[in-house]
């Protein structure tokens, strides 16, 4: 029990000492319980399978004697009133600085570790009247398989001047970052030389100009390296060919690009075994920064899809993120940094096999099981 209660101070004292960087919104007279109470049993409860404040106030009764051996709760368990107030007043913007400083303490990024950029809507956050649901852009790290940090638009369109806030606040020096199409601006693309990464965006219509350039490039230009690749998944064989580009003719050397050193082409064949439809064809196109070969090309681009995978997938597989209706407030924001806490945490438990939803269910279980997944 003694070395149980130290992993908990152990683990606590590094949220905490994160965290408590938090202005606290209440008023004295309201202060019933503190606020390092309440942020450390939202994200525990999280961990174990809370999506909502009444679970985080349920699951808070039924282990009040757990959390009694690390928290002071002088008046109780919060109820989940006061977890709605507290989550939906705290500073959106200080809980995001806080949560990527924490992400910095747990992980090292790699060198050439691909960083992909990517926005999700959490439909059900929706206002009543015009107002449109939150959308969160998203940083994900391939290779440490960890989100490093988000910030918040009401609409995807919104992206453009939401990356370089995100970037910002990001430590990614010599690392690759990859963003769709949305994001394909020459500010963003300075943005990311500036912190001293290199940038892979795909191009497509919104890039009228530069993508016709791309297309000369292609039919009339030499390319200098190919590389084929071949896999099947889910019943379909995909056969992926990646051509890469640097020296340009259509492209003016005084392009408005910082540093745009190759152009990429990905050629997609898809056959399917078991269906009418016998193939799918896909062309697309990509200006990077970075001078390497094709098949790190290939590799890189491949990786930026873990974002859907391991992120935008398991938040609503896993934690219903979607389904979510916070909306009071900073409630959206707030509480899907705590799914992006919990889900951090819960990656970091690579010996378990089973998936993310099932290991919730085991924290909620065992208190053992828990502390080793907060003893990062």
């Amino acid at each position: 029990m003694i070395i149980n209660i130290l992993y908990i101070l152990k683990a606590a004292n590094k949220l905490v000492s994160i965290f408590n960087q938090i202005d606290d919104p209440r008023r004295d007279l309201t202060k019933l319980h503190k606020l390092n109470d309440i942020l450390l049993i939202g994200i525990i409860s999280v961990i174990c399978g809370a999506d909502s404040w009444n679970e985080m106030e349920l699951y808070a009764q039924e282990k009040e004697g757990f959390l009694r051996t690390f928290l002071d709760l002088p008046d109780g368990i919060p109820s989940h009133d006061t977890f709605n107030r507290v989550f939906s007043a705290i500073d959106s913007t200080q809980f995001e600085a806080c949560f990527i400083e924490w992400v910095k303490s747990i992980s090292e990024l790699v060198p050439k570790e691909v960083i992909a950029i990517d926005g999700k809507t959490i439909r059900g956050a929706k206002s009543k009247g015009n107002k449109p649901p939150i959308h969160m852009v998203s940083a994900f790290a391939s290779v440490n398989n960890l989100v490093l940090g988000q910030v918040k638009t009401y609409e995807k369109s919104n992206e453009i001047t939401a990356i370089p806030k995100l970037l910002e606040l990001l430590s990614i020096k010599d690392t690759i970052v990859t963003i769709d199409a949305m994001g394909c601006q020459t500010e963003i693309a300075t943005a990311i030389i500036d912190k001293d990464a290199d940038y892979i965006l795909a191009v497509k219509g919104n890039q009228s100009q530069l993508l016709e350039a791309i297309e000369d490039e292609f039919r009339f230009g030499k390319t200098i390296n190919t590389a084929i690749s071949e896999g099947l998944d889910h019943g379909r064989i995909e056969t992926r060919k990646c051509s890469i580009l640097n020296d340009f003719k259509f492209i003016p050397q005084e392009n408005n690009w910082d540093k745009l050193n190759t152009i990429i082409k990905i050629e997609s064949t898809r056959e399917f075994k078991n269906s009418d439809k016998l193939t799918e064809t896909a062309t697309r196109y990509y200006i990077s920064s970075l001078k390497a070969n094709a098949e790190d090309f290939q590799n890189a681009i491949r990786s930026h899809w873990a974002i859907e995978n391991k992120l935008h997938w398991m938040l609503d597989v896993a934690f219903s993120e979607d389904a979510s209706r916070k909306r009071a407030g900073n409630s959206t924001q707030n509480f899907s940094i705590l799914l992006k806490i919990a889900l951090n945490i819960l990656k970091k438990d690579d010996k378990n096999k089973v998936g993310v939803k099932s290991r919730r269910f085991k924290a909620a279980m065992s208190n053992d099981y828990l502390l080793k997944t907060l003893n990062l």
